[in-house]
């Protein structure tokens, strides 16, 4: 049975979403347009390197804490602003066949993400919504699963809260927002943010290409710096990394690895750039949003792009 069917909820009779913000409906274009470039992210290298990064934030590293979570009966998994579902596959593979699964997102992506499961032989159902205005009955999903949408709706904190009213008592919200950086970081991205404001994407996109050339001529110089002491005043930490990164995390982001194409490096740089909506938060902000929504933080793993969280539903 599919997720729609145990849910009670036939697509067909589904009235359309209200109007959202311009920021919002700017942020869905953004997407759409992002994952409909498959050449710039479905590499072998782009999903291996996205694929231990997803297991390494969850289940620190261990596939089995996963294949827990999913034992037993089949269970509805909601994937919360699934772009192409890229996150998705990666993370529960194969135990898509054991579970019903449900793609929601609010650009055409959802198009995308349908194709690639058809592709692989996974069953699942897709729908184009607002995650934040579901038409699915509370208390109905074992377990959400969110990477990286949450702080790209109007308010993070709404968008979880409104979600996790759709879990069922003791399920799991998997979600992974971003962390605030310091002041020098933080004023270049929304600056450049603001730039590439009036452009369209496909401008968008070639205007940020000469930033991943320069993280990548970064990247390649493999130098390494010693920082001597913490900087808190600019938020920057003592000790010895590259260049690319020293420059990367304080200064601009320009994503770089040497196995990705110059175009997987730019999708990486597109993603954080282009939307309008792209909260930042620090780790005690996340703690008191999952309070407020009554979520019980089983796991959290903050690193200096993000903070990934599981956590329950309370009874």
């Amino acid at each position: 049975m599919s997720a729609l069917k145990r849910l009670g909820i036939d697509p067909g009779k589904l009235q359309g979403n209200a109007a959202i913000s311009t920021t919002q409906d700017q942020t869905r274009d953004t997407f759409a347009f992002k994952w409909a470039r498959r050449d710039s992210y479905d590499s072998p290298a782009a999903a291996a390197a996205a694929r231990a990064w997803l297991f390494e934030r969850y289940c620190g590293g261990d596939p089995t804490r996963l294949a827990g979570w999913l034992a037993g009966e089949p269970q509805i998994l909601l994937d919360a602003g699934c772009g192409a579902s890229w996150s998705a596959l990666l993370l529960f593979g194969d135990h898509l066949k054991q579970h019903d699964y449900l793609g929601v997102d609010i650009s055409d992506a959802v198009a995308v993400a349908r194709q690639r499961f058809a592709e692989k032989g996974y069953p699942g159902d897709f729908l184009q919504w607002d995650l934040q205005d579901l038409p699915l009955p509370e208390a109905s999903v074992d377990l959400i699963f969110s990477e990286g949408v949450l702080h790209h709706t109007d308010s993070t904190e709404t968008a979880l809260r409104r979600l996790a009213r759709h879990l069922k008592p003791g399920g799991r919200f998997l979600f992974y927002v971003y962390q605030r950086k310091g002041p020098i970081r933080e004023f270049s991205d929304d600056y450049l943010r603001e730039k590439l404001r009036p452009l369209s994407n496909a401008e968008a996109w070639e205007a940020l290409k000469p930033l991943s050339r320069l993280g990548q001529a970064l990247g390649e110089l493999n130098v390494e710096i010693e920082v001597p002491e913490d900087i808190p005043l600019l938020g920057i930490n003592r000790g010895r990394l590259s260049l690319q990164r020293f420059f990367y995390w304080n200064i601009c982001k320009t994503f770089y690895r040497p196995d990705f194409t110059l175009e997987e490096m730019n999708h990486i740089n597109f993603d954080w750039f282009r939307p309008q909506n792209c909260h930042r938060h620090t780790p005690e902000e996340v703690r008191g949003f999952c309070e407020r929504a009554g979520l019980a933080i089983e796991h959290i793993d903050v690193q200096e792009a993000g903070i990934t969280v599981v956590a329950r539903r309370r009874a």
